[in-house]
């Protein structure tokens, strides 16, 4: 009964560091492909909210860390800056709109620095399918509506859905995702009109 027992458990280590051995082996052979997708994917997605005729640097090398409230929390955010012939032009900013029907909604919002939008991202959120989800691109369009507008101040009363007075459609039975995302988008614009002033000042990705 124990030689059973004993070959079944050299039997079950063979096999596990053999398994072992096979996914390390796996992993360091595609890792970096791996990698390279998501960056491509990451490109992709800023270049949808900062469009590339805007800008001539690698802006997924330019990456600082800004924390600030008008961006939801508390939280170290991302910010990836656009330059044009070495001069800031524009910047991709993480973003978290916290008052979300179902929790936080976290956004990319694209826009220069004088409160022009480029566009608007939601790269997640845990809505009501069928109702909030419509921020998703891959659900509607709704979320392109903000792209290629101004916000001129804090009281901009054209950052609001329709219901509150505002330009944007609320959803059918769902103003309370929209309405937090618009402010969310809003608020992250005016915080990026003063980053010119701090740039020299923040630290860059991985120096948090």
């Amino acid at each position: 009964m124990l030689k059973t027992m004993r070959r079944h458990g050299i039997t079950l280590a063979i096999f596990a560091a053999c398994t072992t051995g096979l996914t390390a082996i796996v992993y360091s052979l595609t890792k970096d492909r791996i990698a390279e997708q998501a960056a491509l994917q990451h490109k992709i997605l800023l270049d949808q909210v900062v469009p590339p005729t805007l800008y001539n640097n690698n802006m997924q090398d330019e990456c600082y860390v800004v924390t600030a409230d008008a961006l939801g929390n508390k939280q170290p955010h991302r910010l990836y800056l656009a330059r044009k012939n070495g001069s800031p032009v524009a910047a991709a900013i993480e973003s978290t709109a916290p008052d979300g029907y179902s929790g936080a909604i976290q956004l990319l919002v694209g826009a220069d620095f004088s409160g022009n939008v480029f566009g608007v991202r939601v790269t997640e959120h845990h809505e009501t399918p069928g109702l909030g989800d419509k921020i998703d691109t891959r659900i509607s369009n709704w979320i392109y509506s903000l792209s290629d507008k101004k916000v001129v101040s804090d009281n901009d009363p054209h950052w609001a859905v329709k219901k509150d007075g505002g330009e944007f459609d609320q959803f059918t039975g769902a103003t309370i995702t929209p309405r937090a995302v618009i402010n969310a988008a809003k608020w992250t614009t005016l915080y990026l009109k003063t980053i010119p002033a701090q740039l020299s000042s923040l630290p860059t990705c991985g120096v948090e």
